[in-house]
C-alpha cells in the first residue's frame, strides 16, 4: 500500500507547519544522494520527501490535499460497506466464495423423537465463609435498624423538650408537664426534661415524691454543679414529705458538691435554729450562705433575718441589729423586720424604740405587731 505525504514525512495529520518544516529537513539531510554515494533508492526516497514537503508545506496545496484524502476515505469505506452486505449469491472476483450451506438428507427429528436424560440436582453446601459473610449483613441490616430509631427517638425527644420549655416559660405548666413526659418516652433518662418535670411536680402539683423520683434519676447524667442543685431540691422534697432528716443529709450532700448553694446553707440553718436550737452553728450556716449570695437579693434578705434571729438568741443584740437594718436596706417596707426589731429594743429595756418599732411595724401591715405595740405601749 502506497503511503500518503504525511507517512513520507513521518508526521500526523494535524502537524503544524513547523513540525513539517523540521521533518522534511532532517530526512532531507538523512536521504540525499551525495551522502551514499549517488544510490538510486535514497534518490528516490529524497525525491518523494521533497514533493511531500513541496505539498504539504503550502497551506493551500495542504488543504486541497487533505479534501483528497477524506474524498478517498470515504470511498473506501463505501466499497468496504459494499463488499460486507453484497449479496451471498453475487461472485465477486478476488474475493473467497461463501462456504456451501449444509446438507440435509431429512428434516430434523420431533420431539416425539427425541429422548431426554434428566440432570441430577445438586446438592447446596455452604461453607464457613458464607455463613460469616450472611451474618455479618443480617448484623449491618440490624445496625442500621437500630441507628435509625436512635436517630428518630432522640430528634422526638428534643423536639418534644424544645415545646415543653416553650410551654414552661408561658407558664402551661400541664402542657409542659405533657410534653416532657412525650420527651422522656423517646428519650428515656434525659436530664433537661426530668428536671423540668420535677420542677413542675415539686412547685406546682406539690407531689413531691414525683419530683424527688425525676430529681434522682437525673443526677447521674448532669455535672457535678448540676448535682449539688439536684440534690437540694431532693432535700426540698423530703422536707415536704416530712423526712427532716433525710433533707438535712440531702442538704450535706448538696454541699459537699457545691458549697456556694445559700439556699442549702439558708435550709440548714433553718433546721439548726427552729428544729435543734442550736443557734451558734445556725448563725455560722447563714452566714456561709450569705458569702455567696449577692447583694440586694430576696434571698440574702432571708439569711440576714435569721442570722439576726440567731444573735438573737445568742444575745448578740449589737450583731442581731446589723443584720436587721440590712434587711430595711433590702426590703425597707419589711413589717416583720420592724418587730424583730421592737423585740430586740424591748429585751434591751428600750421602750420608747421598742413602740416606735411596733408601730411602723403595724403601719407595714404586720399583723402580730399589734398586739405588742398594745402591750408594751399602753397608757403612754
Amino acid at each position: 500500500m502506497s503511503q500518503n505525504h504525511y507517512q513520507v514525512l513521518g508526521v500526523s495529520a494535524a502537524a503544524s507547519a513547523h513540525d513539517i518544516k523540521v521533518a522534511y529537513k532532517r530526512l532531507a539531510v538523512q536521504y540525499h544522494p551525495d551522502k551514499h554515494g549517488g544510490s538510486t533508492l535514497y534518490e528516490e526516497l529524497f525525491k518523494a520527501v521533497a514533493t511531500a514537503y513541496h505539498v504539504l508545506g503550502h497551506p493551500d496545496r495542504r488543504l486541497q490535499y487533505d479534501y483528497q484524502l477524506q474524498v478517498a476515505a470515504r470511498r473506501a469505506e463505501e466499497a468496504r460497506r459494499q463488499q460486507e452486505f453484497r449479496n451471498q449469491g453475487q461472485r465477486v472476483y478476488g474475493v473467497p466464495m461463501p462456504p456451501p450451506a449444509p446438507l440435509r438428507t431429512r428434516r430434523p427429528a420431533g420431539a416425539h423423537e427425541r429422548h431426554y436424560r434428566p440432570i441430577p440436582r445438586q446438592k447446596t453446601v455452604f461453607t464457613r465463609r458464607d455463613y460469616w459473610m450472611a451474618a455479618l449483613l443480617i448484623a449491618g441490616f440490624l445496625l442500621f435498624i437500630l441507628s435509625v430509631k436512635v436517630t428518630m427517638d432522640h430528634v422526638s425527644g428534643v423536639r418534644n423538650y424544645e415545646r415543653g420549655l416553650k410551654a414552661y416559660v408561658e407558664q402551661n405548666w400541664e402542657g409542659a408537664h405533657s410534653y416532657f413526659t412525650d420527651a422522656l418516652h423517646f428519650k428515656p433518662g434525659y436530664a433537661p426534661a426530668l428536671q423540668r418535670r420535677g420542677q413542675i411536680e415539686q412547685l406546682v402539683h406539690k407531689n413531691y415524691a414525683a419530683a424527688e423520683q425525676d430529681f434522682r434519676a437525673a443526677l447521674p447524667a448532669v455535672s457535678t454543679h448540676q448535682q449539688g442543685r439536684l440534690w437540694l431540691r431532693i432535700g426540698q422534697c423530703q422536707a415536704g414529705l416530712g423526712q427532716t432528716q433525710a433533707a438535712q443529709t440531702a442538704y450535706r450532700q448538696a454541699l459537699d458538691l457545691d458549697s456556694t448553694l445559700a439556699r442549702a446553707w439558708l435550709l440548714r440553718g433553718e433546721d439548726h435554729l427552729f428544729g435543734q436550737n442550736d443557734f451558734r452553728r445556725a448563725a455560722r450556716a447563714f452566714s456561709q450562705g450569705l458569702r455567696h449570695e449577692p447583694a440586694s437579693s430576696r434571698l440574702r434578705s432571708r439569711l440576714l433575718t435569721f442570722r439576726g434571729l440567731a444573735h438573737y438568741k445568742l444575745k448578740h443584740y449589737d450583731a442581731a441589729r446589723r443584720d436587721y437594718w440590712e434587711v430595711l436596706e433590702i426590703t425597707p417596707r419589711s413589717g416583720q423586720v420592724y418587730f424583730l426589731l421592737g423585740r430586740l429594743a424591748q429585751q434591751e429595756q428600750d421602750r420608747e424604740h421598742a413602740c416606735e418599732y411596733f408601730r411602723r411595724a403595724v403601719v407595714q401591715g404586720y399583723a402580730f405587731a399589734r398586739a405588742a405595740r398594745d402591750t408594751t405601749c399602753t397608757g403612754r
